[in-house]
């Protein structure tokens, strides 16, 4: 068929030394090619989506992590402010009570 032929034209053509390289595919429909097309750029889809969802559980992991630390970072300040007011209140009773006698 064409596979070896010279692609011909006009000879000034840029074309027309080449050759064809075309081989006979036996059983082979061109809905094959475009249907194995379709499944891999549906799977490349498909492994974008899973690397997304798993770059959005991180993130989401990680400021529910921040977030928990932050409570807890608050939590200690507060117990440290009652901690000293109590300790301040029990010096001033203190020193009040031994100024009284």
């Amino acid at each position: 068929m064409l596979n070896g032929e010279q692609i011909g034209g006009k000879r000034r053509s840029s074309f027309y030394y080449d050759l064809w390289n075309i081989k006979y595919m036996s059983k082979f429909k061109w809905d094959d090619l475009t249907e194995e097309i379709a499944n891999k750029e549906a799977i490349r889809k498909q492994k974008l989506i899973m690397e997304l969802s798993l770059a959005k559980q991180e993130r989401d992991f990680y400021l529910s992590r921040e977030e928990n630390s932050r409570a807890q970072e608050a939590i200690q300040e507060r117990l440290q402010k009652k901690q000293q007011t109590r300790e301040s209140k029990k010096l001033d009773a203190g020193i009040s009570v031994d100024t009284e006698k």
